[in-house]
């Protein structure tokens, strides 16, 4: 039997297979509205069999969004475009998720294939924010430092984003808490120089991530899961790291977090990342054991073996993958093929089965 391709329960939500596909922008949307591209890029996902499909990260405010083109969730009409597309999802099997984020001093940046570097004002840039004043990198923006009021008026908007991705017919939300975006900035002290109730101390650096995850947890309905990505580490001396992670993850489970999603790097320019096939691995097997709470790896996990082995020999409880559903995205039928495995083919398509 494959764990792989076997049933994963997280509250109420029942996973057919452990196969996740990870948030992945798109660079495509208008005002953060969803539209055809992320109708057939996503629904080509739940097709090709994954049994969770999660939606890019998505702003919780037109500030929150990496660039002008990316995804958003704060107002009904996004939720109402979102309706079509989590309605396919789930006719297909699958479960839809969203991952909501804010991207801090990486925010207001040019499209991958444009350059990256700072969206100028007028051409629809933002001031952006951050724990404290410190740019990204050469060429980014300079961020505005949050004052109190706006970090609890951000934990607001985390809040009524959720209320959203409920009417928009999501059933697992990603908090993004990872790859240098605006919470993993104030978890990590090489991004984070308060001296106030939300620096220094590890308390306090992770005081506005769990805030955020209690007003959550609190929003959404008891019998729907809730995920959180952190980056496990900056590959950075001095930076957030694999045993304050562990420790993060613990607080978590605890405020209602029932999945952590182990990926790392992402807050610095300068990081040194030994990149190999399952290289993140090692990270959700740590958190899984440590901190007592699902894991899922994420990483150049790209071989149906491999994947099998990750789940069967406990490192996680699901792999989220990334680049190899760009690259295929009936990854999951075909390996079941491989592994031995006979799942349920859309009628559509059973006549390629063999």
């Amino acid at each position: 039997m494959s764990v792989l391709f076997s049933e994963l329960k997280l509250r109420e939500v029942r996973f057919k297979n452990r196969i996740f596909v990870s948030p992945m922008c798109q660079y495509s949307s208008d005002d953060g509205m969803p539209n055809d591209w992320h109708l057939v890029h996503l629904g080509s996902r739940a097709v090709g069999g994954a049994g969770l499909v999660v939606v890019e990260a998505t702003g919780v405010s037109p500030e929150g969004r990496i660039s002008p083109a990316d995804s958003g969730l704060w107002s009904k009409a996004h939720a109402e475009g979102f309706r079509r597309i989590t309605a396919f999802i789930e006719a297909q099997g699958s479960v839809a998720g969203i991952q909501l984020a804010h991207a801090g001093r990486k925010a207001s940046t040019a499209v991958p294939w444009q350059g990256n570097g700072e969206v100028p004002r007028e051409r629809g840039g933002w001031q952006t924010v951050a724990p404290s004043a410190v740019p990204f990198a050469e060429g980014y923006p300079m961020p505005r430092e949050l004052g109190l009021a706006e970090i609890d008026e951000l934990v607001g908007r985390f809040e009524e984003s959720t209320r959203l991705a409920r009417a928009a017919g999501f059933r697992v939300i990603e908090l993004h808490f990872a790859h240098g975006y605006l919470i993993h900035e104030f978890l990590s002290p090489l991004s984070n120089r308060r001296g106030d109730d939300y620096g220094g101390s590890l308390e306090n650096r992770m005081r506005l991530a769990l805030r955020i995850a209690r007003a959550v947890r609190a929003a959404w309905p008891a019998e729907l899961p809730l995920f959180a990505r952190l980056s496990a580490t900056d590959w950075a001396e001095g930076g957030w790291d694999l045993p304050q992670t562990i420790e993060l993850a613990k607080r978590l489970r605890e405020a209602g977090v029932d999945l952590v999603d182990c990926s790392s790097g992402g807050l610095v320019p300068q990081q040194k990342i030994p990149v190999g096939p399952g290289y993140q691995v090692p990270f959700a097997e740590a958190v899984r054991r440590e901190a007592k709470v699902p894991t899922g790896a994420v990483g150049l996990v790209t071989e149906a073996q491999q994947a099998e082995e990750i789940v069967a020999s406990g490192k996680a409880d699901a792999v989220f993958l990334a680049r190899a559903l760009l690259r295929d995205p009936h990854w999951p039928l075909h390996a079941a093929k491989a592994l031995g495995v006979d799942v349920k083919w859309p009628v559509q398509y059973e006549r390629a089965k063999g």
